[in-house]
């Protein structure tokens, strides 16, 4: 039988296209974000926003259920020490019920974000997303509120910007808080102290009078 293939259906067929979405649906949950088009990004976006709601439950039963949809798969991360990937001891599903899932307990939805990028893909320039999973209550907390700098070049430019102006008012609230040094206040003309008068000279001593000019 075959398959059809619509626009709607990113021209793949059915099992092509549930194979692409998990697998960006799994990359999602392991790395938090993936690059991709915006129309992959809007036919997984739905497909994980159900999985993570599934997995708040956090019984047996959900868990069946993710696997049956996700189809489960063991994270690899790179070692420089061995320069290989080396798998890790837990899968996909288990970071979805122990780390994401609970992440978002007290969030009704919204679990995801699409951000577009001002960059191109090499090749055909197609248009580019980053569809990313948001930071839930638990994240912010632990990190102290401070979203990761990442997203658009934009967002980056903004908040290098909004650093900058912080910096600059820590260093003028520094300067205004500094005191500043007492000017010593310039003599005035009239108070200058004055040259000191010269004292009078002696009057000039007067002739003796001549004894026998005074008997007379």
């Amino acid at each position: 039988m075959r398959h059809r293939i619509s626009g709607k259906q990113l021209s793949r067929t059915t099992p092509h296209r549930r194979a692409l979405r998990r697998n960006l649906a799994s990359s999602l949950i392991q790395h938090g974000a993936v690059r991709t088009t915006p129309a992959k990004a809007k036919e997984v976006r739905p497909f994980v926003e159900r999985l993570i709601t599934i997995a708040r439950e956090g019984t047996l039963h959900a868990r069946r259920r993710v696997i049956q949809l996700l189809q489960d798969r063991a994270i690899y991360t790179y070692e420089d020490s061995a320069h290989d990937y080396v798998a890790e001891d837990r899968t996909v599903v288990q970071k979805l019920f122990d780390e994401v899932a609970p992440r978002y307990a007290d969030r009704p939805g919204g679990y995801t974000r699409i951000v577009h990028l001002p960059e191109r893909r090499i090749g055909d320039g197609g248009r580019q997303v980053l569809l990313q999973l948001v930071e839930g209550p638990a994240a912010q907390a632990s990190e102290g509120g401070a979203a990761p700098a990442q997203g658009s070049r934009r967002r980056r430019r903004a908040a290098r910007r909004a650093e900058a102006v912080a910096a600059a008012g820590e260093v003028q609230a520094d300067e205004a808080e500094t005191p500043a040094e007492p000017e010593q206040d310039a003599p005035d003309a009239d108070q200058a102290e004055a040259p000191e008068a010269d004292q009078d000279a002696p009057d000039a001593e007067a002739p003796e009078a001549d004894p026998e000019e005074t008997e007379k």
